[in-house]
Formats: C-alpha cells, sequence, structure tokens
C-alpha cells in the first residue's frame, strides 16, 4: 500500500485489499491538486470491472460495471458490507473521507477513447471521487455546474485536458 502523507490530506493507493499498486504519481498529484476544503484520509481502490460491477448493483441497484465509485465515511458507519468493500477506513487515526474505487479496464479503455495516458485517466477519475466525496454532485439540479466549474479548474492546475463531466454533456449524469 503506498500512502502519500500531507498535513491537510493523506491519499492511498491499492487494490482495494490492502496490497500496493502501481499509479505512479496518482496520490501526490491528488494531493497537490484537491481543493483546501479536502481534509483527512481517503483510500483509492483500483478494482476490476467485476467488482465495480458488483458494488454498483449493490449500493446503485445498476447491473452494470463504471468507472468510478465514491463512498463517503458518513455513508458506511452503519453498513458492516460497505466496510468490507472499502476496507482501509480503520486504518486512518484522522477524519476519513472516503473509499474511491476505479475500474481499472473500464479506465484503460476509457482512456484510448479519451486518447491520453492510463495514468492520466486515473486522475480524472480520482478528482472526479473526490469532489464526489467533498459533497458535489453534477447530477443533483441544484449543483447548477458547480461542480463541473471546480473539475476543470483544478484538472487544469493539475495539467489534465478533459474531464468526466464533459464526455457525457449534455447527458445530466455520470457514474457515482
Amino acid at each position: 500500500m503506498r500512502r502519500t502523507p500531507v498535513s491537510r490530506l493523506t491519499v492511498t493507493v491499492s487494490d482495494g485489499r490492502g496490497h500496493a499498486v502501481r499509479a505512479p504519481g496518482l496520490a501526490s498529484w491528488l494531493t497537490r491538486v484537491a481543493p483546501a476544503s479536502a481534509r483527512g484520509d481517503v483510500a483509492i481502490a483500483l478494482v476490476s470491472d467485476a467488482r465495480i460491477r458488483a458494488l454498483n448493483r449493490q449500493y446503485r441497484r445498476k447491473d452494470r460495471a463504471t468507472d468510478v465509485l465514491s463512498f463517503g465515511a458518513e455513508q458506511d458507519r452503519g453498513d458492516a458490507r460497505l466496510r468490507r468493500a472499502a476496507p482501509h477506513a480503520s486504518l486512518f487515526p484522522r477524519p476519513h473521507l472516503g473509499d474511491i474505487l476505479i475500474a481499472t479496464p473500464t479506465a484503460r479503455r476509457q482512456a484510448r477513447a479519451a486518447g491520453h495516458s492510463y495514468a492520466a485517466e486515473l486522475k480524472v477519475l480520482a478528482l472526479h471521487g473526490l469532489l464526489h466525496l467533498l459533497g458535489y454532485d453534477h447530477a443533483d439540479p441544484r449543483d447548477l455546474g458547480r461542480m463541473a466549474r471546480i473539475e476543470r479548474r483544478l484538472r487544469a492546475k493539475g495539467g489534465l485536458r478533459g474531464g468526466l463531466i464533459e464526455r457525457v454533456t449534455p447527458a445530466t449524469t455520470t457514474q457515482r
């Protein structure tokens, strides 16, 4: 498991079972571009399409693989099944913001389709997931484009061109 320590935000990247995975620079990049309001610990798990499909079916009632799922720490307080799905919560002494799960096969396909690297796609998806953990929701009519604007600004700060929300515009939702 790789952990990038920072005073306001700590990001851990693993395979969802506590084993380290190769995602060079992902944790440090997300820590650097995260909004100042991002304080605490975030666990990113790089998982299979089958795993994310099962979680998407269980928690969102959508029987299909998706690219990224975010589970805020407040969501797992009373749900032992979610704690098993996102086992990192108990490892952090500081406030745990939540878990971001990214389907690596889907991320690789999306990277090819978007014309950028797999590493760039992981950053796009991790940033999108982090914003959901911070309470933003582009699918909520009350959002009024706020999440898209913040995501665009933070992507530019981090040197990324395109983002997840723009890919589905004018559609009303992306995966959460």
